[in-house]
């Protein structure tokens, strides 16, 4: 079975719009958040998100294209072009038929749907685009990234809420242990800070309401926390085959050693420990790892009264003593909000980082740490360490779960 490691990163969130300068952000402690400036927001109850500020998506598709995509779309392109950029990677006319992409997309192309929705309403279906459909469904993030690179092998979306980014990486993964290709671009991709999206959840309670304070807002592990803090973008990697990468002399970053999911089978949006506990396992038994090998963690981590306190508990009850004699974890949601389909694909990239530097990124907010949240969360301020394995958690609405491992590489 081959061995799975990234070889390109490339990323657009709210706190950069690459991997440096999202990196030199979440290690100075800065948050994404503010008020929302894609909508007028006079209406709602909440009305901040991390939005991705200053985007100019002509740096990577031409004019004549931005047509064809949705706001989702163009991030993944974005990030895509940066992360094969970053590989060096350079593929051969056989090469492209044994290379594919697989984006996950929670939501898709909201903003599109309502544009949409309004001209048909107000002009008539005549004057609906003939691109509408196509720059709506989830799948075209992949299929656009697969049609600009050439990419000839498996094209597909991952929708899985909040996990669909962590299962498109995980699923590339075994798509090249299993030789069923070389080299596979994964991550994920979302836009939905829109009228549909902040008012949904804004009906479920789901999000924080510190207008006053968007930088506040989002506080995973404080006792004070009262929702997550909705964000949009795109994290995309490359993923090789060992062999592949050694013989083209690519540069390594690390190695996908682990991958797990599972369900909680139990209810749409109250989560349950035990579906979590599954997936990390899973994951650590795929590495080949005991839990006390784990260096880091990468949270979930929304910044939910009940989903910090579920993961929490879910990680005591996997890792035992370790929780207590070693073990980091970490929610970059606290800088970079919540970004739904892409957050697991984001975070396994800073999951990569915090390897390949030694240092671990913050938690911020924490003023006053809750005590069912009783674990080393880093927080405010990032703490240096060298890391060997590390893993990267997401969860989503259905109760659906993933972990995934990542190891130094070592030859």
């Amino acid at each position: 079975m081959e061995r799975v490691v990234v070889t390109g990163l490339g990323a657009v969130t709210p706190c950069g719009l690459d991997v440096p300068s999202t990196w030199e952000a979440l290690l100075a402690g800065r948050s994404g958040a503010a008020p929302i400036t894609l909508f007028d927001t006079s209406g709602f109850a909440v009305r901040f998100a991390c939005e991705v500020k200053n985007w100019e998506p002509t740096r990577f598709i031409e004019r004549k294209k931005l047509k064809e995509l949705d706001r989702f779309s163009e991030f993944a392109l974005g990030a895509a072009h940066m992360a094969i950029q970053d590989a060096e990677l350079n593929l051969s006319e056989e090469e492209l038929d044994e290379a594919g992409c697989i984006v996950g997309v929670g939501l898709g192309g909201l903003a599109g749907l309502e544009e949409a929705k309004e001209t048909l309403i107000h002009k008539g279906s005549s004057k609906l685009s003939p691109y509408t459909i196509p720059a709506i469904i989830a799948n075209l993030a992949a299929g656009q990234i697969s049609m600009a690179h050439r990419l000839r092998g498996p094209s597909y979306c991952t929708t899985s809420a909040c996990s669909s980014g962590a299962h498109a990486i995980g699923e590339a993964a075994s798509w090249i242990r299993r030789g069923g290709a070389k080299v596979m671009v994964a991550g994920g991709a979302e836009a939905t800070v829109t009228p549909i999206g902040i008012g949904g959840f804004q009906a479920m309670f789901a999000l924080s309401r510190r207008n006053e304070a968007p930088e506040k807002a989002s506080r995973p592990f404080d006792k004070g926390r009262d929702g997550f803090v909705c964000g949009e973008g795109s994290g995309i990697m490359v993923l090789e085959a060992l062999s592949h990468a050694k013989a083209r002399g690519a540069r390594i970053y690390a190695e996908l050693t682990g991958y797990g999911a599972s369900s909680d089978a139990r209810h749409i949006t109250q989560p349950d420990p035990e579906g979590p506990q599954r997936a990390m396992r899973m994951a650590l038994r795929d590495a080949r790892l005991d839990p006390s090998h784990i260096d880091y963690i990468n949270a979930h981590g929304t910044s939910t009264p009940i989903g910090d306190k579920n993961e929490c508990q879910a990680i005591r009850n996997v890792f035992g003593a370790w929780a207590d004699d070693g073990l980091l974890i970490s929610s970059t949601k606290s800088m970079t909000g919540h970004l739904l389909g892409a957050a697991g694909a984001v975070e396994a990239i800073f999951t990569i980082l915090a390897l390949r530097h030694g240092v671990v990124p913050p938690t911020i907010n924490v003023e006053e740490q809750d005590p069912e949240c009783n674990l080393d969360v880093v927080p405010n301020t990032p703490r240096e360490r060298r890391l060997r394995h590390a893993m990267s958690n997401a969860f989503g609405f259905g109760g659906t779960n993933t972990a995934l491992v990542f190891s130094s590489f070592e030859g």
